[in-house]
C-alpha cells in the first residue's frame, strides 16, 4: 500500500478499540451484513485468503459458517494479536496470521500453494492512492484465488489526489476510531475494468438495499442507499 508503516502505526493504535466499537455501530453492522450476503451461507470446508483481515471481525463471520481455514494477512500485528487472542480464548485453531503487505509480493509468507477457495480484501483497496498500487493489490487477491474461486471487497470516501481522492474516516464510536485511506475515482465509477484486468469475471456489486438493517431502518439509511461511501462487490476469477 501507499504507505504501509503509516497504516500499521494507525492500526496498531487503534486495534482493540476497532474490535471492540466497530461491529458495534450501525454502518459496522450493515457492512458486516453485506459481506455474509457476498459470501454465501455455507462456506462448509472452504478455504479463506483475508488481505487486510486485521482482527478478523469478517475472518470469524467465516468461520462461523463453516470456513475450514482461514489465513489473515495485515501489516498491523496488533490488529492481527487480537484476532489471535480471540480464537485462542475460543479454543479454535483455524486460522493463521501472517504480517505482509497486500501491495506487494506475498511468495515469502507460507501461504496455500493451492491457492484458496475465496478471497477477501475488506477495505484495502482505499489504500491504494495510485493506479499501480491498486493493480498490485488486485493482482495479490487473483494470485491466490482458485480458478472459479469467490472474490469479496468493500470500498469507501475526503481530499481530492491524482485519480481519486483521500480521506480520514471517524467512526463514531466510544472512543472514536479514526484513520486515513484514499479511494481512486476507477473504483467510485462502477466500471468492471480494474477487476477485469486483474483478471476477475462475474463482477456484481452487492445491492445495499439487501442488508436487513437497512430494510428495517429505511429513513437511517436513505441518504446511504441514494449514495453510498462503500459498497461490497464479489467476482469470480476466470
Amino acid at each position: 500500500m501507499s504507505n504501509p508503516e503509516q497504516a500499521r502505526q494507525e492500526y496498531d493504535r487503534i486495534a482493540a478499540d476497532y474490535n471492540n466499537q466497530y461491529g458495534l455501530t450501525r454502518t459496522g453492522a450493515l457492512e458486516s451484513e453485506l459481506v455474509s450476503i457476498a459470501l454465501g451461507g455455507n462456506l462448509a470446508g472452504l478455504s479463506i485468503l483475508d488481505l487486510g483481515g486485521g482482527s478478523g471481525i469478517h475472518a470469524r463471520g467465516a468461520v462461523e459458517r463453516g470456513a475450514a481455514a482461514v489465513d489473515i494477512v495485515d501489516v498491523s500485528p496488533g490488529m492481527m494479536k487480537v484476532a489471535e487472542d480471540i480464537e485462542r480464548s475460543l479454543g479454535r485453531n483455524v486460522m493463521r496470521f501472517f504480517e505482509g503487505d497486500a501491495a506487494k509480493p506475498l511468495s515469502h509468507l507460507p501461504l496455500r500453494d493451492a491457492g484458496y477457495d475465496v478471497v477477501m480484501a475488506n477495505w484495502v483497496l482505499d489504500f491504494a492512492e495510485t493506479r499501480d498500487v491498486l493493480d498490485a493489490m488486485l493482482g495479490n487477491a487473483v494470485r491466490y484465488l482458485k480458478p472459479g474461486g469467490l472474490y469479496g471487497v468493500e470500498y469507501a470516501w475526503y481530499k481530492p489526489i491524482p485519480g481519486g481522492v483521500k480521506y480520514k474516516v471517524v467512526v463514531a464510536s466510544d472512543p472514536p476510531i479514526e484513520f486515513e485511506g484514499a479511494t481512486l475515482d476507477v473504483l467510485c465509477s462502477g466500471s468492471p475494468e480494474v477487476y477485469e484486468k486483474a483478471g476477475l469475471r462475474n463482477i456484481e456489486q452487492i445491492p445495499p438495499g439487501a442488508a436487513r438493517v437497512a430494510q428495517e431502518e429505511p429513513e437511517h439509511w436513505k441518504e446511504f442507499l441514494e449514495d453510498p461511501f462503500f459498497v461490497v462487490v464479489k467476482a469470480i476469477k476466470k
